[in-house]
């Protein structure tokens, strides 16, 4: 269970990673693409990027005697994936125009970042317990990000900043989503529908809106394979299968690090900067989130020395 554990923290930094770079990419794009249009694109590379691996999966599973997934199986993946997909897109979208809005990698980052209080907050009232260390780390955190994001007073949040508040309140709603009720669905073909479901609707928005430029996606196209096979067909899906094995406020933990990572993209990348209360914001997110993964128990050096009975 504890190499599970280990497997499922492993591939939530990974995808915090690659989201967090991802924030540069969806700056950029937006030098020659709409929101949607650039969405509708990344999530349709997401998509087709695991169509390989879908197929590999079906010729293991008849070489190995496995029949395909019942059909009751086949409608919960369907169900869960549509239920996924129309989060994914309300979230992206909104996450995305708040980035026009923005135009600042770090910034967008960290208040994404705030699902990481959501997530507790949402899942207390599906009567979930969370633990007086979680409370502190996530107090931690949001220290952290007044720090970083609040530095003329609450006034200086403009419209981008409420707009990618927004998105991160759906991505806490699709965080408990998948651990409702994607346990007992595989994650690939999970993963699959939503970005299906995802790109279907960022097309048909932005054929509503005729922002359909290809010249432009052709000068963005770093940024639209990055954000689409990286952040979506990769981060995504390792999301997914991490989920599995982590509980759902570690989870929003270890991916709030995706805010890290998008200070980071940006100041390598983007030439952006940070004062040292900014800095100092930074590390007190990555405390909190280190707090988040330390053992709930009391040692069991200090149980013994107490004389509680070891676990």
């Amino acid at each position: 269970m504890k190499g599970r554990a280990l497997t499922g923290s492993l591939c939530l930094l990974l995808t915090a990673g690659i989201w967090g770079f991802a924030f540069v990419s969806q700056v950029t794009g937006m030098d020659a693409v709409s929101p949607l249009f650039f969405n509708a694109l990344r999530f349709t590379l997401g998509a087709v990027s695991l169509v390989p691996v879908l197929l590999v999966m079906r010729r293991a599973g008849r070489a190995h005697g496995r029949p395909g997934a019942p059909a009751a199986g086949r409608a919960r993946t369907l169900a869960v994936g549509a239920l996924c997909g129309v989060l994914l897109f309300s979230a992206a979208t909104l996450q995305q125009v708040g980035i026009l809005w923005g135009r600042s990698a770090g910034r967008a980052g960290f208040i994404t970042a705030l699902y990481i209080v959501i997530v507790p907050l949402l899942g207390l009232f599906l009567h979930r317990r969370v633990g007086a260390l979680t409370v502190v780390s996530v107090a931690v955190a949001l220290t952290g990000f007044y720090l970083l994001c609040v530095t003329d007073g609450f006034g200086a949040i403009d419209r981008g900043d409420l707009t990618v508040l927004a998105s991160s309140v759906l991505f806490a709603v699709h965080i408990l989503v998948i651990d409702t009720l994607g346990a007992r669905v595989d994650p690939v073909r999970l993963s699959f529908v939503q970005f299906a479901v995802t790109a279907a609707l960022s097309w048909a928005g932005t054929l509503l809106e005729g922002s359909v430029d290809w010249s432009g996606a052709a000068a963005a196209w770093p940024a639209v394979v990055y954000a689409g096979v990286g952040s979506v067909g990769v981060a995504y899906t390792l999301q997914t299968v991490g989920q599995r094995f982590v509980p759902p406020t570690r989870a929003a933990m270890l991916l709030s690090l995706e805010s890290f990572f998008s200070a980071v993209g940006g100041a390598l990348l983007l030439g952006e900067t940070m004062t040292p209360r900014g800095y100092a914001g930074c590390a007190l997110i990555f405390a909190g989130t280190l707090l988040a993964q330390a053992p709930n128990r009391i040692p069991w050096p200090l149980r013994r020395r107490h004389g509680a009975p070891q676990a």
